[in-house]
């Protein structure tokens, strides 16, 4: 498991927090954290302090939601925000182009391109919470005033 820190993605996500917190260090876990719930049960922590990274297109462009992981993303309230009428999920293949990461491991910070990003208000609930850190079975803990400093993200209302 420990060559999993030479990965570049994890590498890339452990120098982006050490540049901005040195306290903060990317875990590896023992089982996976793919998904929302299986990094929970991982992490032995509740569901909604897990943060899911997720890329939206619209109209070419893309943009990354932070959302808590017992919540969805509401498509409605996204595109009341943006102002737009097209805004979809991005598929695999835009994930990995624009973020570096690959679904399962996409982190909320060190994007390879430069993304807008909206942090979900039902996050604020947890003191910490928990993001991907380039692989399925890395993530790194951070406080929530944290994440909204690191991202430089817009808090916002929009899951469901």
């Amino acid at each position: 498991m420990e060559n999993i820190l030479n990965k570049e993605p994890v590498k890339r996500v452990q120098e982006f927090i050490s540049k901005f917190d040195s306290n903060l260090k990317v875990l590896v876990l023992e089982t996976t954290a793919r998904t929302a719930k299986e990094a929970a049960t991982s992490l032995n922590c509740k569901i909604g302090a897990i943060i899911k990274s997720l890329l939206f297109r619209s109209n070419g462009d893309f943009l990354i939601c932070l959302i808590a992981g017992d919540k969805k993303c509401s498509l409605n309230k996204l595109k009341k925000i943006l102002g737009k009428k097209d805004v979809s999920m991005a598929n695999a293949e835009d994930v990995k182009k624009n973020t570096g990461f690959s679904i399962g491991g996409v982190a909320p910070i060190a994007h390879t391109k430069k993304l807008n990003i909206l942090i979900d208000k039902s996050l604020s609930r947890f003191q910490n919470v928990f993001g991907a850190a380039g692989h399925p079975n890395c993530v790194f803990k951070i406080s929530y005033n944290q994440l909204i400093k690191i991202t430089n993200g817009l808090e916002k209302e929009i899951s469901e």
